[in-house]
């Protein structure tokens, strides 16, 4: 119960003096236009009356917390999930694509670790390579891919997946190889003296140590993964997803719209990180680690 206590209370006042931020930088960038728009209509609000005008704005400059908090009520819970306004239908057209490139970059991850860990040739050429692609723009790869894949006929998820391969398979290969890099000489040395092969040193030795590091990486892959099919969903004119109701926000100019699905898209990374960890949790348990 107090570990429990301990996180909720940080978490909570560091939300309470967000809201409070926000529900200020609300007020300052939607008051010039609330003038205008009382200065055109002859009107002499009190100060009160004034902010809640501000506050209430159907196209605000920043919509206030309980405009989104609204918004996102409503088109989640109040509209049927086949409806195009639902943002559960379009969160769930964002996931399948996030979780088939989480897939395809969890594998391409370790298989990358394994080569670089197995093969010297690999960690001094494969490497630094790795690291320089990231330092690519995603929104500048994205069109790329799709205009490479267009003659294929190939499916748009499978297209949105592959940008979010890129995405996610670099923190995996990442942390499996420090994680099968992480036993001690004193325990190589063991296995070595009775007289283990290389693949038992692997299965035996190194792959339940890169467990730990493993399902971190896989966190941070997760989320990285869901931000690629995002904006992969930008380039490719997509009438469904996440990225797509963000782009139409901003074609209409639907700022609360863009809020809402921007929140329903850390709601969608903040279920799939907890998916990770809790399975991370659970196969460390069954491996007999201790809970920290």
């Amino acid at each position: 119960m107090d570990r429990l206590r301990d996180k909720i209370i940080p978490v909570t006042a560091i939300l309470a003096a967000l809201v409070v931020v926000w529900y200020g930088f609300a007020i300052l960038l939607n008051a010039p236009f609330q003038r205008d728009l009382d200065r055109r209509a002859g009107e002499t609000p009190g100060f009160t009356e004034f902010l809640g005008k501000t506050l209430s704005q159907p196209k605000p400059t920043l919509p206030a917390p309980h405009q989104v908090a609204q918004n996102f009520f409503e088109n989640t819970f109040m509209r049927k999930i086949t409806s195009n306004r639902s943002l559960v239908y379009h969160g769930w057209v964002t996931l399948s694509s996030t979780l088939l490139g989480f897939a395809f970059g969890t594998a391409l991850g370790i298989l990358i670790a394994v080569g670089i860990v197995h093969v010297t040739a690999l960690d001094r050429s494969l490497m630094p390579w790795i690291i320089v692609s990231q330092t690519i723009p995603i929104i500048a790869l994205a069109p790329m891919v799709i205009l490479l894949l267009g003659p294929f006929n190939t499916p748009a998820i499978v297209t949105k997946a592959l940008i979010s391969t890129y995405l996610s398979f670099f923190p995996v290969a990442v942390g499996m190889v420090k994680g099968l890099r992480s036993p001690e000489i004193m325990h190589l040395d063991l296995m070595h003296t009775y007289n283990a092969s290389p693949s038992q040193t692997f299965w035996k030795l190194r792959v339940p140590a890169s467990v730990p590091f493993l399902f971190t990486s896989m966190k941070v892959a997760i989320a990285a993964s869901l931000v690629g099919a995002i904006v992969a969903e930008l380039p490719t004119g997509a009438v469904a997803g996440i990225g797509a109701k963000l782009l139409i926000g901003a074609y209409h100019s639907q700022s609360i719209d863009i809020w809402a699905a921007l929140i329903a898209g850390s709601v969608v990374a903040l279920i799939l990180v907890g998916i990770v960890g809790f399975a991370g949790r659970q196969v460390e348990k069954s491996m007999g680690g201790r809970p920290a």
